[in-house]
């Protein structure tokens, strides 16, 4: 086995070990569905107003190096009523490892019915992904591989979205890593096995009115990131008021999930979620912690022809 064969390997499990744990190379969140221009930028501009919205998931607690994610989007309509746009940051921190990626997008909204609204949007920017050679002990002292500091790979990256919705309901697909590009962290390597994967999302809900204060929304979230098995979220929220939640849910072969939180006068939202493992890997950890915060600005009633 040569020295390329051998670094392509030991760069193959590291960027697996960087998916979470989940084989997938995109980070992944218990709330979702309040940062849904995250995984589909056909999103921007549904709502009349701008929003901006953070996560910070710290996963795994007590597992040394466990995976810790920020994100930061906004969006919102332009004055042309059928335009909006957005803009997407995040970092993925996995033990030596960690992912820097932006994106800004548009979107064109179509209404279909008087109630039934139908928008694409796409999405582009690029990704850096980082490995940290000071942070690793190689078996060789002077393995040249691990001996150059920081090893980088600067990649384009681009998604594509569908998003059909109504005051009650929505379903959106996503394609991300649309370029599909390999890897290459050393400018000497003419070539590599790893490679930024197709990642396909979809996303449904529904909102059902209980009297004047209460609602109930069941939501699912179906992640597929070929040859990774499917990952499926099902996810039951209680609001009271449009101001109190809480609610519970599955992410199947995963983990236990649970969420609560509150919206002040339409313009803040803050929401806490917590995992349960359910994996082998609960015996290592005491959970999952996430906090969501969001923003709305600039509200004001849109006509989309």
């Amino acid at each position: 086995m040569n020295k390329e064969m051998i670094k392509n390997i030991t760069l193959g499990l590291l960027l697996l070990i960087s998916a979470n744990g989940q084989a997938q190379q995109l980070p992944q969140f218990t709330q979702y569905m309040f940062n849904q221009y995250a995984y589909n930028p056909a999103y921007a501009g549904v709502q009349d107003n701008w929003e901006a919205v953070t996560n910070n998931r710290y996963q795994w607690v007590g597992i040394t190096d466990a995976p810790r994610t920020f994100t930061l989007a906004a969006n919102g309509p332009l004055k042309k009523d059928n335009l909006a746009l957005g803009g997407y940051v995040y970092t993925d921190v996995v033990g030596p490892t960690r992912r820097l990626g932006f994106q800004t997008s548009f979107s064109y909204h179509l209404r279909l019915t008087q109630t039934i609204q139908l928008s694409f949007g796409l999405s582009l920017g690029f990704n850096q992904w980082i490995l940290d050679a000071d942070k690793i002990t190689p078996y060789h002292n002077d393995d040249f591989y691990f001996s150059n500091g920081l090893l980088k790979s600067f990649d384009p990256d681009g998604k594509f979205g569908l998003y059909l919705y109504h005051d009650d309901w929505f379903v959106g697909a996503s394609i991300e890593q649309i370029f599909h590009d390999r890897l290459s962290f050393l400018e000497t390597q003419v070539g590599s096995e790893s490679f930024l994967e197709d990642h396909y999302y979809f996303l449904a809900g529904y909102d059902f009115h209980l009297g004047e204060k209460w609602e109930i929304q069941p939501s699912t979230l179906l992640k597929l990131g070929p040859p990774a098995p499917f990952k499926l979220d099902l996810n039951l929220r209680i609001t009271y008021n449009n101001m109190f939640w809480a609610g519970a849910g599955v992410r199947l072969r995963d983990a236990i999930t649970y969420m609560a939180g509150f919206k002040y006068n339409d313009m803040l939202t803050i929401g806490y979620g917590f995992d349960v493992t359910t994996t082998d890997l609960k015996n290592y950890n005491s959970g999952t912690h996430e906090l969501m915060l969001g923003i709305s600005f600039g509200k004001g009633k849109r006509k989309i022809e």
